[in-house]
């Protein structure tokens, strides 16, 4: 337990005599770390669900509607391109340090985009926005790896699965409610005090032994990932949307990402220090977590995306409360996630969650896909329970396992690749399965309303509700049929997606996790578990 105390404590003197009121405090300082770490999780997860529901208010403030997708995507392309560049620094000179600094450049961004005075500038700080926010999801998983042992991790697999709840479904609530009595501005001011007691907590409680890693950072290897995760989030971004999948400019940002991904490999078998290290690639279970992770990304951003638009358009449901519409899932999401942790850190197995996992994920979006204009909320909340049933049998043990096969060196590295490859999954999600929505919306409004119906969707086969209200009544039932027939297509695509990761989990091998104090070359024995 000494060493426990200067990990946490920050005792200069492990081996002197401890305290004899120190038992007590241990587990309260455990308890404020954790806390922190769920702190900083909330902030990057609950960002874009806040400044998402303000959107309409910001542009109506700062106008240019036509730059308004870039609001979202400068920050979703910094995060994904900064997510593997934090794993590997938190590897090589000390994960505090690294996490703290994402937080506080986190925070800088957050301060300037509420005080973004033109829809430019607001793009711009919200990139700054998102080069903090690719440290922290990494930052609380690896050190959460750094201090608990993996057979003991999974009793804090239902804390990360609440906090992911908490934020979809407070998200938009909150966000509405913080745009409508304060100003828009507050939605991004709201980040400033709950970063500061992240950060004053893992200051004080939080003492990791510093590393000192004389290697260069690979900056080449850093920007050609760069370079290649840019093209690809681009082109499911504009694919479809701003540019069709075929134009010039998407082949251009194919072939750019393409070359930089495969020079990006070269490159990490010629580097002394690689941004990504191509050997934790060698074990198959952290190859089968990558893979599963990023269909997880791919299904359940596009389930979020999808399930609020057909419950507004064709169940009428309100879009105020279009984050408590999903409360089925995240419900079962919850419950299910808090329940296989418990199961795998008991009895140390866990290669059954993913392939049970795998058939309700998939049973779950079939299910979906035959919602039709006449599927009641209480029918569809069962099809959305399966669904969730399914994500929580997968969200953490992905990340579980995929720590539990690398050694303790690359525990960041490690952790920022299944974050990453979950956020590649969900853009190709949301842009997939929202190009099929698309496509198929607008067939069938053609088909049963004719011209009229078309131009209703000539621009978006998405429309709000106040656009909806003012369509003629044959209109609108052609686009609640067509929203129906939309969301078939895409539940039907995400349910055969899903497939993969059942056939994936067959081929798992079940390594048995690691019971005792996590261990690197660098740090200290940690032992925190058993003082929770």
């Amino acid at each position: 337990m000494a060493d426990t105390q200067a990990a946490v404590t920050g005792q200069e003197n492990p081996g002197a005599p401890e305290p004899a009121e120190q038992p007590e405090k241990q587990p309260r300082s455990v308890r404020v770390v954790l806390l922190a770490l769920m702190i900083a999780m909330m902030l990057a997860m609950l960002d874009n669900m806040i400044v998402g529901t303000a959107m309409p208010t910001i542009v109506g403030e700062l106008g240019g509607l036509e730059h308004l997708s870039w609001v979202v995507t400068g920050y979703t392309l910094a995060t994904a391109a900064a997510t593997p560049i934090w794993g590997k620094l938190g590897d090589m000179y000390g994960r505090k340090g690294a996490f703290m600094t994402s937080i506080v450049i986190f925070l800088i961004g957050s301060a300037l985009s509420g005080m973004a005075q033109n829809m430019g500038e607001l793009i711009g700080f919200r990139a700054v926005q998102g080069l903090g926010a690719g440290g922290l999801m990494v930052g609380v998983m690896a050190i959460i790896g750094d201090l608990i042992p993996p057979r003991e991790r999974g009793k804090y697999q239902g804390m990360m699965a609440g906090v992911m709840a908490l934020a979809m479904i407070g998200g938009p609530l909150v966000g509405g409610t913080i745009t409508d009595n304060w100003g828009w501005r507050w939605a991004f001011y709201i980040n400033l005090p709950l970063g500061v007691i992240a950060l004053a907590a893992i200051s004080a409680v939080l003492h990791l032994p510093k590393k000192r890693n004389k290697a260069r950072i690979d900056y080449l290897g850093a920007g050609l990932l760069t370079l290649g995760i840019t093209s690809i989030v681009l082109v499911t971004t504009w694919g479809g949307s701003e540019y069709a999948w075929t134009s010039a400019r998407i082949m251009e940002l194919i072939a750019i990402g393409v070359a930089a991904l495969v020079g990006f490999v070269f490159w990490q078998t010629k580097a002394a220090e690689p941004v990504l290290p191509l050997h934790i690639f060698r074990s198959r279970n952290f190859t089968l977590m990558s893979v599963i992770g990023f269909i997880v990304g791919f299904v359940m951003f596009g389930a979020t995306l999808f399930l609020p638009l057909y419950q507004q358009s064709v169940q009428g449901a309100s879009a105020t409360n279009s984050g408590l519409l999903l409360l089925p899932m995240l419900g079962a999401m919850l419950v299910t996630s808090m329940v296989a942790g418990r199961v795998t850190t008991n009895t140390g197995r866990y290669k059954i969650f993913p392939m049970v996992g795998g058939v309700l994920l998939a049973v779950g979006l079939y299910l979906l896909s035959t919602m039709d204009s006449d599927t009641t909320r209480f029918t569809s909340g069962l099809y959305m329970a399966v669904v969730g049933l399914g994500m929580g049998c997968l969200m953490q043990i992905t990340m579980l396992v995929a720590q539990n096969s690398v050694q303790m060196k690359d525990m960041g590295v490690a952790s920022s690749s299944t974050t990453l490859f979950r956020t590649l999954g969900s853009s190709f999600g949301v842009a997939i399965m929202g190009a099929i929505f698309n496509d198929r919306v607008k067939h069938v409004m053609s088909e049963r309303g004719g011209a009229l119906a078309a131009k209703a969707t000539e621009k978006s086969a998405s429309l709000d509700a106040a656009s909806l209200a003012k369509l003629p009544a044959p209109v609108r039932d052609a686009y609640q049929h067509a929203v129906s027939a939309g969301t078939h297509s895409a539940f039907l695509l995400g349910a055969v997606i899903a497939v993969v990761v059942l056939v994936a989990a067959v081929f798992v091998k079940e390594v048995p996790l690691k019971s005792g104090p996590a261990t690197s070359e660098e740090a200290a024995p940690i032992q925190l578990a058993e003082a929770v």
